[in-house]
């Protein structure tokens, strides 16, 4: 296991501190504001931890303002409703005596129905691609320079591009990617964690599909973005320490706003889960 995921295990194992409360903690990196996939992931395990017997199959959340790395964030889980097949679960983000976030999230037994999904786009196997290693040896000196301290960075979620040709031509594309996905090491076999650790890794490079369409890369210095809101829906078990193949576009931008969503599927072509998210997509000089 690397030490990022060791650190992102930890930071997921919230602290108790009365029925309902839980305090989680922002890793010590020089951050600015707190990852909002760390949000998305602390909160779900606040809401796994008020449930027995039923895993998540859908949530829905907002971000209402950015996080403070430097404190504590308090998780205030509101028990909505326990019925004979679903759990619903409403959580607060709070700091420094604001809420920071919101979400709900729906839980359901296990039952049997019918079965469909819609087929996993054909992509070279991760095994074929460069690894994260590789790709720093071979590219770091060729990558724009916030591209570059993106990829310099040691973290828990292995990601693997498709396609690694807008990282090195910066042009407009049609605004669609896929990039192979998972935790650096093993995770246990707990289905709970699994899904708050896919929570937490669903928030990279989705709003960056939005810039694909104009050029532009996620830690572009001109631009201000912020995820607004944030939905994922589990469709069946996965492991979260095994690829799975994030299946990334982006419908539409304007307003100062881009929506974007996301599909991921199991290497051997097994729909598991589907995202949402619009975000916030600003040209720091037009206010």
């Amino acid at each position: 296991m690397s030490r990022a995921l060791d650190q992102l295990l930890s930071i997921l194992d919230i602290e108790t501190l009365e029925q309902n409360l839980f305090r989680g903690l922002s890793p010590q990196v020089g951050w600015q504001r707190v990852f909002g996939g760390q949000v998305i992931g602390q909160a779900l395990v606040a809401a796994h931890r008020t449930v027995e017997g039923r895993l998540a199959h859908s949530l829905h959340a907002y971000f209402l303002r950015a996080g403070d790395p430097a404190v504590p964030i308090i998780y205030e889980v509101d028990r909505i409703r326990d019925g004979g097949s679903f759990s619903t679960r409403r959580v607060v983000a709070i700091q420094h005596g604001q809420a920071i976030f919101s979400m709900a999230a729906s839980f359901h037994k296990k039952e049997e129905g019918l079965h469909h999904q819609v087929k996993m786009p054909e992509v070279p196997p991760p095994e074929s691609l460069p690894s994260e290693a590789e790709l720093k040896e071979c590219l770091i000196d060729r990558l724009p320079e916030p591209v570059k301290a993106y990829w310099q960075r040691e973290r828990p979620i292995e990601i693997r591009p498709v396609d690694l040709s807008r990282y090195l031509s910066p042009e407009n594309r049609a605004p669609s990617q896929q990039v192979w996905i998972r935790a650096t090491g093993s995770i246990g076999d707990d289905p709970s964690l699994h899904q708050c650790v896919l929570a937490y890794a669903s928030d990279f490079t989705l709003l960056d599909t939005a810039l694909i369409a104009h050029g532009r890369f996620i830690l572009d210095p001109t631009l201000m973005l912020a995820s607004l809101d944030h939905a994922i829906w589990f469709h069946r078990s996965f492991r979260a320490d095994e690829w799975l193949l994030y299946a990334q576009d982006s419908p539409s931008s304007g307003a100062g706003r881009a929506f974007c969503r996301g599909t991921l599927f199991t290497r051997e072509g097994e729909l598991v889960a589907s995202t949402a998210q619009e975000g916030l997509v600003r040209e720091r000089n037009s206010r």
